[in-house]
């Protein structure tokens, strides 16, 4: 059973348009709503795969009722912690080009018996996870520690964890060790401190974050592909996309790849691989399933291209 964790959840709504224009009555061609946030999409990305998942979330308001029962419809198990503020709501709009433009809520403030209950439910349900997936901001209100003590927790009841934030947040919970991170380019070149143009920038500075304690990291650097740098050695994933409709959630669906596959090794790499390409042709967040991957567009190699330009640099 994989277990996420998500304190800022959303509830997302995707409009699918031509073009963006300032200014302008903008006439969408497609809309969706989805349940939003990092762990929130890694569970759908689970339960899509036919895997078990159990999604933790504070919830909260019309729009939190609306994200459970969207979730219960996709057959995830939900463990609410209900707070007094209502759960923020998120719009996407994805242009015809691939373009996305996000606009984020900041979320309710957690108070400080809320932020217990909180950390009291991921301990009650992390009895029979395999893994526990920790994903996104944090709310107002949680400390930039609150990952680190969720990982130290984790490790204390013998699980496996997966962190995927930035910031401070991410700093502040590498000594706790995490099992595995996984920034893209932009957070991998924050935590740093420097940008990161060609793929060796990359895998420098997820050898540095291992340094810093990650046992892992799995580094997304978008349409350029995958790191894995870990202390059973380096790999690079790349994968064939026929056509991008919507990177929301890609990312996440990777990381449920990831630990679908066991979470460590080339062939969890593959795997994450084949979910984010399969995830970014999909509209909206919406996660794939089995049928949508193809794992013959997926090649792994330890051959790293070094000196090999990324079409979006990080800084």
């Amino acid at each position: 059973m994989i277990l996420t964790v998500t304190p800022n959840p959303s509830l997302d709504r995707t409009y699918e348009v031509q073009s963006l224009q300032r200014g302008e009555v903008i006439r969408a061609e497609t809309e969706r709503m989805d349940p939003g946030g990092k762990g929130v999409n890694v569970s759908r990305a689970v339960a899509a795969a036919g895997r078990r998942t159990v999604a933790v979330l504070p919830l909260g308001g019309a729009p939190g009722a609306l994200v459970a029962e969207l979730l219960d419809a996709q057959g995830i198990e939900v463990a609410p912690v209900q707070i007094a503020g209502a759960t923020r709501s998120n719009i996407a709009l994805a242009e015809a080009d691939g373009v996305l433009t996000k606009i984020n809520a900041p979320g309710p403030e957690l108070s400080s018996a809320e932020q217990e209950r909180l950390l009291e439910t991921v301990r009650a349900q992390s009895r029979d996870a395999d893994w526990i997936a920790c994903c996104g901001s944090l709310p107002r209100g949680l400390a930039a520690s609150w990952y680190a003590d969720a990982v130290t927790r984790a490790h204390a009841g013998g699980a496996r964890i997966a962190l995927d934030t930035s910031g401070r947040a991410l700093l502040e919970a590498l000594p706790a060790r995490p099992d595995v991170v996984k920034p893209n380019a932009e957070e991998l070149a924050q935590a740093v401190g420097r940008p990161l143009t060609t793929v060796g920038d990359a895998l420098k500075a997820a050898e540095e974050v291992r340094g810093m304690g990650a046992r892992a990291v799995l580094a997304s650097l978008g349409a350029d592909g995958q790191l894995l740098v870990a202390d059973t050695g380096v790999w690079f994933g790349t994968a064939r996309v026929a056509t991008v409709r919507s990177n929301v959630g890609a990312g996440d669906s990777s990381l449920a790849g990831f630990l679908i596959a066991g979470g460590s090794g080339p062939d969890a790499l593959a795997s994450a691989v084949a979910h984010g390409a399969a995830a970014v042709g999909l509209p909206g967040s919406v996660m794939p399933t089995p049928a949508d991957l193809d794992p013959s567009a997926v090649t792994v190699t330890t051959d790293i291209p070094l000196d090999r330009e990324l079409t979006e640099p990080a800084s």
